[in-house]
């Protein structure tokens, strides 16, 4: 059961005070700066193959973009917006467990999908257990506290062709620190930060 728990837990996250300390900077050259930074993080998110292959040096120079565009937030109180839902695909964290490192290989996409109208979110993926493909997946109830937090109540648990209840306990919270068209991030538990783009199509 915890094993499960810690692998799809995507979703959680913690608050983080980067938007206190956003930077202020003329439209143009911040979109211009915005995309600079962008670009160089996905690229280095591909190249770690999510965090698995990451060198020290790369963990870092993620770290420190990250906080980079959290500064350049363009959407204020995130969790209000009609951007913040949909499907993304997580294309980066430094949780081990969740990116899989030294354990079992997730195939193809991890998924998230948030929906603030229903106050919902549902995690999925698909493992490979020795050479077996079975799709894992986590449904949870949001309960923001404000625009930019919320906390997060585990519903329910699928493995494979067997589901069951999440028990109580399993709370966790959600924190957006930067939205835009392309790409979410949010800072998690145990220090962890998830970056994540959108997928316009599944």
């Amino acid at each position: 059961m915890r094993s499960i728990h810690e692998v799809i837990l995507t979703v959680l996250c913690i608050p983080s005070v980067a938007s206190a300390f956003s930077l202020i900077l003329p439209g143009p050259f911040a979109q211009s700066k915005r995309n600079e930074l962008k670009t160089k993080l996905l690229d280095l998110a591909s190249e770690t193959k999510r965090g698995i292959n990451q060198t020290p040096e790369q963990r870092e120079e993620i770290r420190q973009l990250f906080e980079d565009l959290e500064r350049l937030n363009p959407t204020k109180g995130p969790l209000a917006s009609d951007k913040v839902n949909g499907d993304w695909s997580l294309d980066y964290s430094t949780s081990e467990s969740i990116i899989g490192k030294g354990g079992f290989p997730r195939i193809g996409p991890i998924v998230q999908k948030i929906d603030t109208k229903s106050l919902s979110a549902e995690n999925s993926e698909v493992v490979s257990y020795f050479g077996v493909k079975v799709p894992r997946k986590i449904t949870a109830e949001l309960k923001p506290e404000n625009n930019q937090f919320t906390n997060v109540q585990f519903k329910r648990f699928v493995l494979g062709p067997i589901e069951f209840d999440a028990p109580e306990k399993f709370k966790g919270s959600l924190d957006v620190t930067y939205l835009d068209d392309e790409l979410r991030l949010t800072r998690g538990d145990k220090g962890n930060i998830f970056v994540l783009t959108r997928l316009s199509d599944l």
